[in-house]
């Protein structure tokens, strides 16, 4: 069903101009107030809507330039009908001057709703896959309750985000613009704004691809897996591997990061990029990949392997804990060396300087030496002792130091269920950052993992509130702020956000860290208690968690896409190692709810976790790869950087490719998830049509 007609506009440059909102279907006039253009002088403009399904429109804008035109951009701002309460877009834009580039539509959508309705606007990836001579982008201003489509040049500010760039050239003939929308008044979808447009990108630009084979061509994942423990633990062993005598144990674990001036075959001096350490935290945790190594080596009697993982639980074990309380790193002593060349290079002392420390992606300090202790690290750690405890080894040192730390930490708990971030080294009081914030997530699935394994009922109560806290005050606003927020790579607003809205997007900073540990916490909740609103807030929460998934392999990324995940609304990666962690619970939302669209995305997701590792297996990888690091050979293959377009911006000539590997954020990692998903559902798992 379609209504067109030509309208005629003798615009001013950069003036707008309203659409013929007479031509608007009224079903969509409930929603859309009226839609106007911006940018580009023109003389004939065509508008066409399209009833593509219930609900569902697609609005396509056309129009002609006799001779090419240099500009700022065109857009298409369209106004809701409504005055949204609640608002979500992928990246923020916090003045004007800010835009959603098209680096980051991995799933490009803008979604607002009031009490009694929703309206999302969805970019036609078919027409940017076909290619456009000038970027697109979009905007969300909700303080002017605009949502833009647009096209035009952009350039990276802050890390990251971007901001309007001059001297985009729209060349003579036909231009176009397309977009859909998604509306509703049906509580449901009120109750999950991200549940239509999670199912309709799916089923239209997803799952086509998902069924061809994307993002890897082949089922088979072990080499994968092969090629990870040959290039850690033999041809790149004396950089990643750590081994040393504790309290007259052999421990040992892979190095926190190692990068390409380590590799057997580069030419120059190793100059070593962070400081030599092992991290059991919430992002780069040895004991989790160590179980992965441990299962792999049960699976195909590998013992010297098991020996390996064996090795890396008594480094856990060996950490030292202060009331329950215990760090998350250990580190050598670094020094600055001279060489030949006469240049300065960064060198480990060696394992006879090591301390305990923390990780130093935290408010306070970069030492990790002076770092404070941090719940979630922690946390985490605990988590997979009780994983080893119960899957692996029946080893009861790792569930007493687990109860230890558990009791500690329900003692921390503030009155309204929250646990604190962190935590001061000298009286281990609550510090002043994320005290009341989703972090208390990954708490939660601890402390009902240990209920579960000891009916200590003091567990179940203590997550059972917390959980309800991080319900009523984290998930209705979107407060997704965790450590990664603000103190990792991307510290913007790390001086005057935290806590509070983008006003402009009417939006908190948000990352996909604390919505994955909040779904996960919400269905070992409702697993417990078969209570049916854990499991609504857990759908709710996951398919946000969704919208940072990659949906469509645009022609403008090197690399395969599909299944792939960003990591917040102020970062431009792709394919970040998060994914490989992220699999196992969409797959267990997904056979929980009997929804194929979920299974399919978690098999992309634990795929796409492979496609950055340079071996001949990714070929369009591999390219990147040898583009920007000529000199790496087969001794290489399994080395794999952790994401993709990290700075936000790519090129088919290596632009986006990194130059380290972090074992327990990369390859060990998918490795990890993908030998636990083998032991809980079989390899046949990946065979399968869903």
């Amino acid at each position: 069903m379609k209504y067109g007609i030509w309208a005629l506009f003798l615009l001013m440059n950069h003036c707008s101009s309203a659409l013929a909102q007479g031509n608007m279907p009224a079903e969509l006039k409930r929603y859309i107030n009226n839609i106007s253009s911006l940018g580009l002088d023109t003389t004939a403009m065509d508008i066409v809507y399209s009833k593509v399904e219930k609900n569902i429109y697609k609005v396509q804008v056309s129009l002609h330039l006799k001779e090419g035109v240099q500009t700022g951009s065109w857009q298409l701002s369209v106004r809701p009908a409504f005055q949204p309460r609640f608002h979500w877009a992928p990246h923020l834009t916090p003045d004007s001057n800010h835009v959603i580039a098209q680096h980051v539509f991995r799933a490009p959508a803008l979604i607002v709703t009031d009490a009694s309705q929703m309206l999302t606007i969805i970019p036609d990836l078919d027409l940017m896959q076909k290619g456009s001579p000038v970027p697109w982008y979009m905007d969300m201003n909700a303080a002017q309750n605009l949502l833009v489509v647009g096209m035009g040049n952009t350039k990276v500010k802050e890390h990251v985000l971007f901001e309007k760039a001059p001297g985009a050239f729209f060349p003579a003939g036909a231009v176009q613009l397309a977009f859909y929308c998604i509306f509703s008044d049906s509580p449901k979808d009120l109750r999950n704004p991200w549940q239509r447009t999670v199912d309709f990108m799916w089923r239209r630009w997803g799952a086509p691809l998902y069924r061809q084979g994307e993002p890897l061509h082949h089922n088979d994942m072990e080499p994968y897996i092969r090629q990870t423990y040959q290039w850690a633990f033999t041809s790149w062993r004396k950089p990643v591997w750590q081994e040393f005598e504790w309290n007259g144990k052999q421990v040992g674990a892979p190095v926190f990061i190692v990068n390409v001036t380590q590799s057997p075959g580069y030419p120059g001096a190793e100059n070593q990029r962070e400081f030599t350490s092992i991290w059991n935290q919430a992002w780069f945790n040895s004991l989790r990949s160590a179980q992965g190594l441990y299962r792999f080596a049960r699976r195909t009697h590998r013992n010297e392997l098991k020996e390996l993982a064996l090795k890396t639980k008594e480094l856990a074990l060996s950490f030292p804990q202060r009331n329950g309380i215990f760090p998350s790193v250990i580190a050598t002593e670094m020094e600055e060396v001279t060489g030949a060349d006469g240049k300065k290079y960064q060198r480990s002392k060696g394992w006879g300087t090591k301390y305990f420390g923390n990780s130093n992606r935290n408010p306070y300090t970069w030492d990790a030496r002076a770092a404070p202790y941090h719940i979630a690290d922690m946390s985490f750690t605990a988590y997979w002792m009780l994983v080893w405890y119960d899957e692996l080894e029946k080893d009861k040192r790792l569930l007493e130091y687990a109860r230890r730390y558990a009791d500690a930490l329900i003692r921390l708990q503030d009155a309204s269920g929250f646990f604190p971030a962190w935590l001061k080294l000298e009286d281990l009081k609550p510090m002043d950052h994320l005290n009341q914030s989703p972090e208390t997530s990954i708490s939660v699935t601890f402390l009902l993992k240990l209920y579960e394994l000891t009916k200590d009922r003091r567990y179940r109560a203590s997550a059972t509130k917390a959980m309800q806290a991080v319900m009523e005050k984290i998930i209705p606003t979107g407060q997704w702020e965790d450590f990664e927020t603000y103190w990792s790579c991307s510290r913007v607003g790390s001086n005057d956000w935290v806590g509070k809205k983008i006003a402009r997007n009417n939006m908190f900073k948000q990352n996909n860290f604390s919505i994955f540990w909040t779904a996960q916490a919400l269905l070992e909740c409702y697993r417990l208690t078969q209570n049916k609103e854990y499991l609504q807030w857990g759908q709710r929460t996951l398919d946000e968690l969704l919208m940072f998934q990659a949906v469509w392999q645009p022609p403008y990324m090197a690399v395969r896409t599909l299944g792939g995940f960003g990591v917040m609304n102020a970062d431009a990666e792709w394919n970040d190692s998060r994914q490989s962690l992220f699999a196992e619970l969409i797959f267990q939302y997904g056979k929980l709810l009997h929804r194929p669209d979920y299974c399919q995305r978690a098999i992309a997701a634990l795929k796409a976790s492979f496609v950055m590792m340079y071996t001949p297996l990714n070929p369009a990888s591999m390219q990147q790869w040898q583009a920007r690091w000529p000199f790496f050979n087969d001794r290489d293959y399994g080395f794999m950087m952790e994401n993709y377009g990290h700075d936000g911006a790519t090129d088919a000539q290596g632009l986006g490719i990194g130059e380290f590997t972090i074992y327990d954020w990369g390859n060990g990692a998918a490795a990890e998830a993908y030998n636990r998903i083998c032991d809980h559902y079989g390899a046949d798992l990946f065979r399968k049509p869903f």
